[in-house]
């Protein structure tokens, strides 16, 4: 998989107060890990395929669960379940995750990569990410794609809280 080096990004940034960078590190780089917080609200995944390493592969399949994400992915004449395939760039434990993914879900577009590169931060009381994407084909795509990336460490907050790991 290839991107467009040329492609303008988006960048998000998120801190976890409480959390150490190792915990935060295993739920972007496990099955476990990544099946309790990964995707939007309203969604569960499944992780199929996972190999951490530079060249190491990403599967998952995403499925809407709530009643308002599935009535959304029918109406865009989208599946309630979607597979993910993704392919890891950079491993640098725990520091920086890159990685692509194919974008094959949008009705009448044709397929094409995503990079996201995630840098971990530790800080005096926590964790702070940095997750840094490509911008998708379009400003609509790219706002349901920050939408969704926010929905989702959002998620990953309530992944780390005391009690839950």
């Amino acid at each position: 998989m290839t991107t467009d080096a040329t492609r303008e990004r988006v960048t998000i940034e998120r801190t976890y107060d409480g959390a150490a960078i190792d915990d935060v590190w295993e739920m972007w780089t496990t099955k476990e890990g990544l099946e309790a917080w990964w995707g939007p609200d309203g969604f569960s995944t499944e992780v199929r395929a996972l190999d951490v390493r530079p060249g190491g592969t990403l599967v998952y399949a995403m499925t809407a669960r709530d009643p308002g994400q599935v009535e959304f992915m029918r109406k865009a004449g989208m599946p309630m379940t979607n597979e993910t395939r993704g392919r890891y760039t950079i491993v640098d434990p725990p520091r920086r995750l890159a990685f692509t993914q194919l974008a094959d879900f949008i009705p009448g577009v044709e397929p094409y990569d995503i990079a996201t590169t995630v840098d971990f931060h530790a800080t005096a009381n926590g964790v702070r990410l940095v997750v840094t994407i490509d911008r998708m084909h379009d400003a609509h795509w790219t706002e349901m794609a920050v939408k969704g990336w926010e929905s989702q460490l959002g998620r990953l907050g309530t992944a780390l809280a005391p009690g839950t790991l």
